[in-house]
């Protein structure tokens, strides 16, 4: 686990505990369109889907971490996703809930951990990420860490009675 460790957070697996935080978190319409979320989640299903979160990630393609600064306070959470071993890639997700933990270096944290994690644990040959052209914080995140915009999705968000476009990024482990 000493890889999932940072200098200000680290991460690590969902605990029953986190039930109340993912409640906040899954059920905050604020981040329902970055999430594709229609619909809000019960404590029960939620529940239900930490008794699960245990599985591993060459079974059920995807992998969600908690992110916790050094107090064990749980801040965001950090997902791989569309999880391909015979590819060698996956995509990357992440979601800092309250603001005043955001522009602090905390997302550039986990992002750096989870990239160093699915390298050189997972050997994956590649990341993706997909960020609304809209978000200013989420592109200079992935730019900073070195993820190349490779596509555009035109018209691909449908929000608040329009149409947005989605960037694709790219980080290849070289």
């Amino acid at each position: 686990m000493q890889k999932l460790k940072g200098n200000n957070i680290y991460l690590r697996a969902l605990e029953p505990q986190d039930l109340d935080f993912l409640f906040l978190l899954e059920n905050d319409e604020a981040i329902w369109e970055v999430s594709g979320t229609l619909t809000p989640y019960s404590k029960h299903v939620l529940g239900h889907y930490l008794e699960n979160a245990h599985r591993d990630i060459f079974d059920v393609k995807q992998l969600r971490l908690a992110i916790c600064e050094e107090s064990s306070k749980v801040v965001g959470l950090i997902d791989l996703f569309d999880f391909d071993p015979k590819h060698r890639r996956a995509g990357l997700g992440i979601v800092v809930l309250q603001s005043e933990n955001r522009n602090r270096g905390i997302g550039a944290e986990a992002v750096d951990l989870l990239m160093k994690y699915a390298f050189q644990t997972l050997d994956l040959h590649q990341l993706y990420v997909n960020v609304g052209a809209d978000n200013e914080a989420s592109l200079y995140l992935f730019q900073k860490l070195g993820f190349l915009q490779v596509g555009v999705k035109k018209d691909w968000i449908y929000s608040n009675g329009g149409y947005k476009d989605e960037l694709l990024f790219q980080k290849i482990n070289l």
